[in-house]
């Protein structure tokens, strides 16, 4: 690991499917990234917290492409990421953004089988999927012929994940997914998607703001500050084992956002 990167004692990462190396990337000046190194373990989730602004989210938007980095690499199942071959790549990607970030004008239907009938799939090999998919999200089928304006938060989320496991990708990326929902069915989510996560045996790359959430998700938790690692490890680690006064800081602002849980 990077320099200033704290890992728990004797940890391991095997067979990663992302690799972030010597990483930077920075917007008209302003650092974003700053030579980050990280590994994300196959079949593990690993969850991005820290402040806003400290490049959490570009992480994600690097990967996918929407954004090219200035210095580094980034592998996906050991291919470096290139002009050449990023679309190919991409879609072995799931990609879920706050709010879902689905088409408003298409049906939730035509929004998660968008890219399956771009690349020409069958109509009963769709059909089939949405039918999985659906049972497997806990979506009524009926919500699938109305447009996102017409459906819950909620339900919008569960169209979203659909979408993003539609082609049974390598990794899941989500970005702040429940960040915009009503406690209850952010609670509701937030167990669905642990207990789908452990049966489709998926690695996952999730940010969040959110400390309790991250400590509920994550088999690693990554704490950035100002573009680099700063801690990496479990819940655990860092509230009883703070690497430096930042990571104590943002512990205790966490406590007194929850009230006094961390």
């Amino acid at each position: 690991m990077g320099r200033g990167i704290i890992t728990p004692a004797g940890a391991s990462i095997v067979d990663p499917v992302l690799q972030f190396s010597g990483v930077r990337k920075s917007y008209s000046g302003q650092v974003a990234i700053e030579k980050l190194d990280l590994d994300v373990a196959t079949g593990r989730t690993m969850v991005l917290i820290g402040p806003s602004g400290c490049g959490k989210s570009t992480l994600l938007r690097l990967v996918t492409g929407l954004v090219e980095a200035d210095a580094g690499r980034i592998r996906v199942n050991g291919q470096t990421l290139a002009a050449d071959n990023i679309s190919a790549l991409r879609r072995r990607l799931g990609y879920v953004i706050q709010e879902g970030g689905l088409f408003p004008h298409l049906t939730a239907r035509d929004n998660l089988s968008l890219l399956a009938r771009y690349q020409r799939w069958p109509g009963s090999r769709i059909d089939g999927r949405v039918a999985e998919l659906a049972d497997l999200v806990r979506l009524p089928k009926s919500i699938l012929s109305r447009y996102p304006g017409e459906i819950s938060g909620g339900q919008r989320q569960r169209v979203a994940l659909m979408r993003a496991l539609f082609s049974d990708p390598d990794l899941l990326l989500l970005d702040e997914p429940l960040g915009a929902l009503d406690p209850m069915v952010r609670y509701e989510l937030q167990c669905e998607l642990k207990h789908l996560f452990e049966r489709l045996h998926k690695t996952v790359l999730l940010v969040t703001h959110d400390m309790a959430e991250a400590a509920w998700f994550a088999d690693q938790i990554v704490l950035m500050n100002a573009g680099r690692i700063v801690q990496q490890g479990s819940a655990e680690d860092l509230v009883f084992h703070p690497a430096q006064s930042f990571v104590r800081e943002f512990v205790r602002a966490q406590r007194q956002h929850m009230g006094g849980v961390a």
